[in-house]
């Protein structure tokens, strides 16, 4: 890990997702969009190729990515879905009860974070409020809408 960055808990399958991303990033992206410049390169005046232009964007966006996989990589820690089910934690899923409604959020790291499938992050303001909290906890967030209170009816 170094030192003043992060840490980015991650799941055993994002962990190697990202490791697949960065294999394909760094072994067929750059070296597809680096053969794209060599050919614009060779078409003469590239103050006016747009090819050249748009390649060396993508190739600034591919190194970019490449050198936040790495970082991603180097400050990560593993986490495995908690076989606690008495207090949120990271890697768990909770069930909880909201202006009488019931919801279910999984708490993840934030390069996990899909809103649509219920996984927020566990440095969100609602995940952050909900860890360490038992069935039965009242948890009080303030949103852009006012207060809301959780009522957690179960943790899986």
């Amino acid at each position: 890990m170094i030192d003043d960055q992060p840490i980015h808990y991650l799941t055993p399958a994002s962990l190697e997702n990202l490791k697949k991303e960065k294999e394909e990033v760094e072994n067929i992206k750059i070296p597809e969009i680096a053969k794209r410049i060599d050919e614009a390169k060779q078409q003469g005046d590239l103050s006016e190729n747009a090819e050249y232009h748009a390649a060396r964007e993508e190739m600034s966006w591919a190194q970019g990515r490449l050198a936040e996989i790495d970082r991603i990589l180097q400050n990560s820690q593993i986490f495995n879905k908690s076989a606690n089910k008495d207090e949120v934690q990271l890697g768990c899923t909770v069930v909880v009860k909201v202006n009488g409604k019931e919801k279910e959020f999984t708490i993840v790291g934030p390069q996990e974070v899909n809103p649509a499938k219920g996984y927020i992050s566990n440095e969100s303001p609602l995940g952050e409020a909900l860890l360490g909290h038992a069935k039965g906890d009242k948890v009080t967030i303030t949103t852009p809408a006012g207060k809301q209170v959780y009522e957690i009816v179960k943790i899986k």
